[in-house]
């Protein structure tokens, strides 16, 4: 009689970021995923929690699964605001789940587009960050919000747009139709300084679209702004590791449009995604399980009774 195989113990993965949490339980040969709202452990970490909680009870519904053993399953969680051991420790000690491992969002985010290949990834969304896997180890940087960082993403994007909109009713330099259609947008220079002295990074990110649109109709100042954005992923990835003939990901909704401003070599290397967070969340996941299923083994002449 054929001996059968076992079957894949169940996971569960979350990313969370600063417009939803995505959670999935892998189980067998299917993946259920459900969403719920906003997940920032810095800035809301109550709300992240909540939120969480949220998305695993419609988890546990979709899934049919009773929440006593939903809470059982090894999870992997990539949250935006983990910046320190202490908030995943706080998130540990906060939510339902037994078997965790918690981190930022961004390893998942490298894991899901490269899978286990050396490569990197430049992710512009509302925010960025720019990562390398080599021979298994990660580099990760930026990321470090509105204020400190996030060089080439949406947000910095539309922020740096309105600043030479400035320069431009300022007389430095020449209008364009980028800086005449924000100008009549905000009725001058005084709506603009006004929006911005409280603008969070969603409604600076909005005015990305002004630009890349600008860009593709030859607007100067467009150009210029992608060309800015393009230097920086350009500049740093050498640094973090990538070398050519590397695969290169470009994630997140802005980071496509840097395509043709990066250099020849990296257009090149560039290749889609395997996968998105999710997946990559999901591949950690099951890391974590089989690291944490060896640990709890006992060894030869131990017991655990």
């Amino acid at each position: 009689m054929p001996m059968t195989q076992p079957s894949s113990p169940s996971v569960l993965a979350i990313d969370g970021g600063g417009t939803r949490c995505r959670i999935a339980l892998e189980r067998e040969d299917e993946v259920i995923r459900v969403e719920s709202g906003a997940a920032n452990a810095s800035s809301n970490f109550d709300g992240t929690v909540a939120q969480i909680r949220v998305g695993l009870e419609r988890l546990s519904a979709a899934a049919k699964l009773p929440w006593a053993e939903l809470t059982q399953v090894p999870a992997f969680l990539g949250l935006a605001g983990v910046v320190s051991p202490e908030i995943a420790r706080r998130l540990q000690r906060a939510l339902p789940l037994s078997r965790t491992h918690i981190e930022d969002d961004r390893p998942a985010a490298l894991r899901g587009a490269l899978g286990a290949a050396d490569g990197a990834i430049a992710h512009c969304g509302t925010g960025s960050f720019l990562a390398s896997q080599i021979q298994g180890k990660r580099h990760i940087v930026g990321g470090w919000g509105q204020q400190l960082g996030d060089e080439a993403s949406a947000q910095w994007l539309g922020r740096l747009a309105l600043a030479r909109t400035l320069d431009v009713t300022d007389g430095l330099t020449t209008a364009t139709g980028l800086s005449a259609s924000l100008i009549d947008r905000f009725s001058g220079a005084a709506e603009i300084v006004a929006f911005a002295s409280q603008a969070s990074p969603m409604e600076f990110g909005a005015f990305a679209k002004d630009v890349t649109r600008h860009a593709k109709e030859g607007d100067p100042l467009a150009r210029n702004l992608m060309r800015q954005g393009a230097c920086y992923i350009a500049e740093t990835l050498p640094r973090i590791g990538w070398t050519p003939g590397q695969p290169l990901c470009l994630t997140g909704g802005l980071a496509p449009e840097y395509h043709a401003y990066l250099p020849r070599q990296m257009q090149e290397d560039l290749q889609a995604p395997q996968g998105d967070p999710v997946y990559g969340a999901l591949a950690l996941a099951r890391e974590f399980a089989a690291q944490s299923h060896t640990e709890t083994q006992p060894r030869p002449g131990q017991s655990h009774e």
